[in-house]
């Protein structure tokens, strides 16, 4: 193997930073939205949920075009951002976290929300007969129960975050060491005609995405939810 072929690690850690503060993210703001979803009989939840589930249907390229409009220095959200930080949130990390928060919001909310929804109500109601608390009945009684949804939901936003091309492409372009993600980068590797650099980085991609859905199918048989 040539010494041009040994592809630049940067993209990876880069797409690794950017999985991880996502799925942390995702975290925080897809465990709320699922439990409720699950647990609503509200006219909105429809609604909401396409919204939720638009990133599975939509053109990356669609959904990263309105971004980078969204985000860009002339909108309210850009231009309060550079009032704030002096920095533009398109081509920067921060605006490929924020894309990447919604673009892969499904594949955490989904899962929870399907884990929340095979509790059920009923070791909710007994949390409640010991005068357990909503919040305290959440973390004792619902969130251990559905710890699959959990581990599957964190595991594929990491993933698909990995994954992603056209929104990062549209909003990031291709700064090195700033937005140049391990995608991006393999499309650059091709675009130079360097594909043993690209074979490296994709048949690496290959195995980590069968190791992530062994993991995933896996875990049905490890981490068993109990239902109603």
């Amino acid at each position: 193997m040539s010494i041009n072929a040994m592809p630049d690690l940067g993209p990876l850690w880069l797409s690794l930073t950017l999985a991880g503060v996502t799925s942390l993210i995702l975290l925080f703001l897809g465990t709320p939205l699922a439990w409720w979803l699950s647990g609503t009989s509200s006219r909105f939840k429809p609604a909401i949920e396409a919204v939720t589930a638009l990133p599975l249907v939509l053109p990356p390229t669609v959904l990263g075009f309105y971004f980078l409009i969204a985000l860009g220095p002339a909108s309210p959200i850009g231009s309060f951002w550079v009032r704030i930080t002096g920095e533009a949130l398109t081509f920067s990390f921060s605006g490929l976290v924020i894309a990447s928060v919604f673009y892969s919001l499904p594949f955490m909310v989904q899962p929870l929300q399907n884990a929340f929804e095979s509790v059920g109500r009923a070791p909710l109601e007994a949390a409640a007969t010991l005068r357990a608390g909503p919040i305290d009945s959440f973390f004792s009684v619902a969130a251990p129960l559905a710890r699959r949804g959990f581990i599957t939901g964190t595991v594929l936003s990491f993933a698909h975050t990995i994954g992603e091309f056209g929104v990062v492409l549209m909003v990031g372009g291709n700064i090195p060491g700033k937005t140049r993600v391990i995608s991006i980068a393999i499309y650059e590797h091709v675009e130079t005609l360097n594909y043993e650099a690209a074979h490296i980085l994709s048949a690496g991609l290959i195995v980590f995405s069968f190791i992530v859905l062994l993991f995933v199918y896996g875990s049905r048989r490890w981490n068993p939810i109990y239902v109603r």
